[in-house]
C-alpha cells in the first residue's frame, strides 16, 4: 500500500512537472519576440471606409493589420532564397517555393513547367502555372517575376543582400532591404498576403485566378515567350491581368499595362576574328609594345556607334518607323512635368543630374524615349586592385536598346549589324540575347477602373490614365504575350486587358540597397496598406464593393 501510495505521489508529481512545463513552453512561445510592425506605421492618409461597401472587405482589413508581423516574416523567407536568373542560382528552388505559395492558397492546378531550350537557344527558367476555380463569374490573371538581378556590388549594400534586414530609411522607421525587395518579391507577397487573408476571413475568393510566374524576367522574358505560344489555352476564359505596382515617393499612384520595346545584344571582338593580335588565350601585357589589341579595338568600335557623349545613337535608321506622340499623350506628360521637382527627382533615383535639366523633355526621354545603353562589358584582368599585365585575346558587351511603336527590335538591331560592316568592324561578332516587343494597351477596362476606385478610397492621388492606347509606362515587361491591345507583334492568340497599380513603394531595383518600405509615413502606404489595396482591387474587379465614386469634372 505504502509503495502504491510513493508511486502514486510520484505520477502527481510528474503530472505537475508536465503541467507546469507545457505552460512554461505556451508561455514561451506566445512571448516571442515579434516584429512589432506598426501597420499603419506614420501615415497621413488611410482608406476612407465610408466608400468600402463590404463589410468581409473591412473584416480583410483587420485580418491584415491582426497578422503583418507574419505577412513580413513570408517576405523575409522569400527574400532570402536567391533566384538570379542570369546565372541560375537558386532558380529551381525558387519555382518550387512559388509553386508552394499557390498551393498553401488552395489553387487547385499548380505547376512547374520546363519550358525547354527557346528560339534565342538559350534554355529557358521554369514557369510556374496556377489556377484558382472559386466558381466566380470573373477570371483575373495574375502575373509574377521571381527572378531578380545579380547582385553586382556587394560592397555598396547596407546589409547583406539575402538577409532581409528591417532597418530605418528615413522617413520611413522600417523599410526591408534585400535582393528582389521591390522587383519583384515585395510587391508580389503583399497580393498573396493579401489573397491570403480574404480566404482566411471568408474562406473563398470572389474571383476566380490564374497565377502565371515566371523565371526569366532579367532574361529578356525567353522562358515565357515559349511558354505562351505553347500553352495559350491555359489562359482561356481570363478576364483581365494584373501586373503589380505601386506608389512613387511623392505618395502618387499610377495605372500602367503597356510596354516599351526592348532587344538585348553581346557584342565581341577578338583577335581570332579580326586577324590581328591574340589569337587563342590572353598574353602577357608586355607584349602590347609590338602586338594589336582586340580590347582598344572594340572600345573605338563603341565609340563610333554613339554621339561623344554617348547619348545619341549614330546608327542610320536606328529609329526606323518610330512613331510620334500624339495630342493626347503630350497632354499627360505636360501635366506630369508640372508636378516635377527635378532636384528631387535626380535624389530619389540616385543620380547627380538628367541629361536635360526640362522637366517635360525629361519625362518624354525617360517614357517614351530611345536609347542605346551600355549595359556590362568584360575581358582579361577583372580583378580588383593589384596587377597583372594582360593582353586580351577577347572582349564582349552587353547592350539593350529601348524603343516604341511602331519600331521593331530585330530591325534594329540589322541596322547596327550594317553600321559596323559600314564603320570597318565586319569582324565583330553580334549575338541577340532577347527581343520583348512594345505593347499598347487602353484603360477603358473593368481591371483599371478597379485601381482607379481603390485608388480614390486610399486618397491616393493619380493622373487620369488615358482612355485610348498608350505606352507611357516608362519600363518594358512582356505585356505584349497578353495585352488586347496594339503589339509589336502577336505571338499566341491570348489578349486580354492589363492594368496594374498598388499602394505601397520601393526602390532601388537593380541597385545596391533595394528596398520595400514596411512602415509606411506621409502620403506612402506601408506593407499592410499594400495588402488592403490588393484586396480592395480584387473586390472591386468582382463587383463586390459598390460603384465607383462619381468622377468630378472642372
Amino acid at each position: 500500500m505504502r509503495l502504491r501510495l510513493i508511486a502514486l505521489l510520484g505520477s502527481c508529481a510528474a503530472l505537475a512537472a508536465c503541467s507546469n512545463q507545457t505552460t512554461a513552453t505556451a508561455a514561451a512561445v506566445k512571448a516571442a519576440p515579434k516584429l512589432g510592425i506598426r501597420a499603419n506605421g506614420d501615415t497621413e492618409i488611410q482608406p476612407d471606409l465610408s466608400q468600402v461597401a463590404s463589410d468581409d472587405l473591412k473584416k480583410v482589413y483587420g485580418y491584415i493589420d491582426d497578422h503583418i508581423d507574419d505577412h513580413v516574416v513570408n517576405l523575409q523567407k522569400w527574400i532570402r532564397q536567391p533566384s538570379i536568373s542570369n546565372s541560375g542560382e537558386g532558380i529551381p528552388e525558387s519555382a518550387e517555393m512559388v509553386k508552394g505559395f499557390f498551393e498553401q492558397l488552395g489553387c487547385q492546378q499548380a505547376k512547374v513547367y520546363d519550358v525547354g531550350i527557346t528560339e534565342w537557344g538559350a534554355p529557358g527558367n521554369p514557369v510556374v502555372y496556377a489556377k484558382c476555380d472559386e466558381g466566380a463569374p470573373k477570371t483575373l490573371v495574375i502575373y509574377w517575376q521571381y527572378d531578380t538581378m545579380p547582385v553586382t556590388q556587394p560592397d555598396a549594400w547596407s546589409s547583406p543582400p539575402f538577409e532581409a534586414r528591417l532597418v530605418e530609411q528615413a522617413p520611413f522607421k522600417k523599410v526591408l532591404i534585400g535582393r528582389g525587395a521591390t522587383n519583384s518579391k515585395g510587391p508580389e507577397m503583399a497580393q498573396l498576403n493579401a489573397l491570403m487573408a480574404i480566404k482566411a476571413v471568408t474562406g473563398k475568393l470572389p474571383v476566380n485566378l490564374i497565377f502565371v510566374a515566371e523565371g526569366d524576367e532579367e532574361r529578356m522574358d525567353i522562358g515565357l515567350r515559349k511558354f505562351v505560344k505553347d500553352h495559350p489555352d491555359l489562359f482561356a476564359g481570363a478576364d483581365a491581368m494584373f501586373h503589380g505596382g505601386g506608389q512613387a515617393l511623392s505618395g502618387n499612384g499610377g495605372i500602367s499595362g503597356a510596354s516599351e520595346g526592348c532587344v538585348y545584344i553581346e557584342l565581341t571582338t577578338s583577335g581570332k576574328a579580326w586577324g590581328r593580335g591574340p589569337l587563342q588565350s590572353d598574353i602577357h601585357g608586355a607584349n602590347k609594345r609590338a602586338v594589336d589589341s582586340p580590347a582598344w579595338r572594340h572600345i573605338k568600335m563603341l565609340a563610333s556607334l554613339v554621339s561623344a557623349d554617348g547619348n545619341t545613337p549614330l546608327v542610320k535608321g536606328f529609329t526606323d518607323g518610330m512613331q510620334p506622340l500624339n495630342p493626347e499623350e503630350i497632354g499627360i506628360l505636360k501635366r506630369g512635368a508640372e508636378r516635377v521637382n527635378m532636384k528631387v527627382a535626380a535624389e530619389n533615383l540616385g543620380v547627380a543630374r538628367y541629361i536635360s535639366d526640362d522637366p517635360f523633355t525629361m519625362l518624354k526621354m525617360a517614357r517614351a524615349g530611345v536609347s542605346f545603353n551600355l549595359d556590362g562589358i568584360w575581358s582579361g584582368n577583372m580583378y580588383a586592385g593589384g596587377a597583372g599585365a594582360i593582353l586580351p585575346n577577347k572582349i564582349t558587351s552587353k547592350h539593350n536598346m529601348r524603343y516604341v511603336p511602331k519600331m521593331n527590335g530585330l530591325e534594329m538591331v540589322k541596322r547596327i549589324r550594317e553600321q559596323l560592316d559600314r564603320n570597318g568592324y565586319k569582324d565583330v561578332e553580334m549575338k541577340v540575347i532577347g527581343d520583348v516587343p512594345w505593347s499598347k494597351m487602353s484603360y477603358d477596362s473593368d481591371i483599371a477602373r478597379s485601381i482607379e476606385q481603390t485608388y480614390d478610397i486610399f486618397h491616393i492621388p493619380y493622373s487620369q490614365p488615358s482612355p485610348h492606347e498608350s505606352i507611357l509606362s516608362g519600363g518594358y515587361w512582356p505585356s505584349y504575350l497578353f495585352g488586347n491591345g496594339e503589339v509589336g507583334q502577336r505571338v499566341a492568340p491570348v489578349s486580354m486587358p492589363i492594368a496594374g497599380g498598388a499602394a505601397g513603394h520601393g526602390g532601388n531595383a537593380h541597385a545596391a540597397n533595394e528596398y520595400f518600405v514596411i512602415e509606411g509615413a506621409g502620403k506612402v502606404y506601408g506593407m499592410a496598406g499594400a495588402e488592403k489595396s490588393i484586396a480592395t482591387m480584387v473586390y472591386n474587379f468582382a463587383g463586390k464593393n459598390g460603384a465607383p465614386k462619381a468622377k468630378t469634372t472642372n
